[in-house]
């Protein structure tokens, strides 16, 4: 027995001699030294995880994160509120077509995982909420967002800043983003009609294709790269709120654009061809090369989703034939512009 705690103790101190000269070899070294040293104030200025301990999430930020997973840190964000979710007298809502548009579309059904829905109020999260869709609810401070903003009415107005400051917002965080409204359908994906490759930093479709009075823009669908100039653009754009009276931010943007505001910031811009990128103002020949269906030239909703549900029946007519035919008549929106007893949806 002693003769095995010997051995032991022997043990110890051959181990102990060892340790120690390791560390006089290391600490006889400069170089170590100072390595040493430099990864203990590494590691002390390094935040180190804390466990256990759960922090408030931007929600903004992490819908985004989800929303443009796999997809080039690109978002596709639309805006709604309950006049465009809550059906009247069991008639389709515009959100059930802008929907029913990627399931009947070319390629457009996994585009749904990087949706963003951004709700203008409770009624419409709750219905974004329902369909397991990516979304979120935008701040209004108070005000009433809810009911149906008809074209150029001050409320109108007023929904249409608001989404500009929140679209700033996502540039500023760095993520790409395609905006569209609800009331465009989704027939094939944009994404390989759209310069990727970053030669251009933002992509706007048009009311019609004569450039002669310069580019009719329309932000209803338009594609920014995340960048200085756009955030700048963006920034300039929201701030001319202030100097403008009972303009649409669309005008403002136009005027932003023609007076060489885009030049100054060296910043380059895409107009979308309505042969692809089709609308009520002007109809795209070819079925075969449509890409998105705008009903702008359009007064209200209920015009709005009358005509586009022809829409949809001919795209569906199209892929069951592939022959080119005309668009149905958009009868309901043209004569949406002489209702003066169109009462908005509340």
């Amino acid at each position: 027995m002693p003769l095995c705690n010997n051995s032991s103790n022997n043990l110890a101190v051959a181990v102990a001699l060892l340790f120690a000269g390791a560390l006089y070899i290391s600490f006889s070294s400069p170089r170590s030294i100072s390595n040493l040293i430099s990864d203990i104030q590494h590691n002390a200025n390094t935040p180190q995880p804390l466990r256990n301990i759960e922090f408030p999430v931007d929600e903004l930020e992490a819908v985004l994160d989800k929303a443009a997973a796999g997809n080039n840190k690109t978002v596709i964000i639309t805006v709604v509120n309950r006049a465009y979710v809550e059906d009247v007298k069991g008639e389709r809502t515009m959100f059930d077509l802008f929907l029913e548009s990627f399931w009947e579309g070319e390629g457009t059904l996994p585009l749904l995982d990087h949706l963003m829905v951004v709700a203008a109020d409770q009624t419409a999260y709750d219905r974004c909420r329902f369909r397991r869709l990516q979304c979120y609810k935008m701040e209004t401070d108070g005000v009433d967002l809810e009911g149906e903003k008809v074209y150029m009415s001050p409320d109108f107005i007023e929904m249409m800043w608001r989404r500009t400051r929140l679209l700033l917002d996502v540039l500023r965080r760095g993520y790409h983003l395609i905006f569209t409204d609800t009331d465009v359908m989704w027939l094939r994906s944009p994404f390989s009609r759209l310069s990727n490759n970053g030669s251009l930093d933002m992509q706007i479709s048009v009311d019609n294709n004569n450039v002669g009075d310069g580019h009719l823009i329309n932000t209803g669908f338009y594609h920014v790269r995340s960048n200085n100039k756009t955030i700048s653009l963006f920034q300039k754009w929201y701030d001319m709120r202030l100097n403008v009276t009972g303009m649409k931010e669309q005008d403002v943007l136009k005027n932003l654009l023609d007076s060489g505001f885009f030049d100054q910031l060296g910043l380059s811009v895409g107009f979308l061809n309505t042969n692809e990128f089709s609308g009520f103002c002007q109809d795209s020949p070819d079925m075969g090369a449509v890409t998105t269906v705008h009903a702008n030239c359009c007064r209200h909703i209920t015009a709005k989703v009358f005509d586009l549900t022809l829409v949809l029946h001919d795209w569906k007519r199209y892929k069951a034939s592939h022959v080119n035919n005309k668009w149905s008549p958009h009868a309901k929106c043209s004569g949406s512009w002489n209702d003066n007893h169109y009462i908005p949806k509340h």
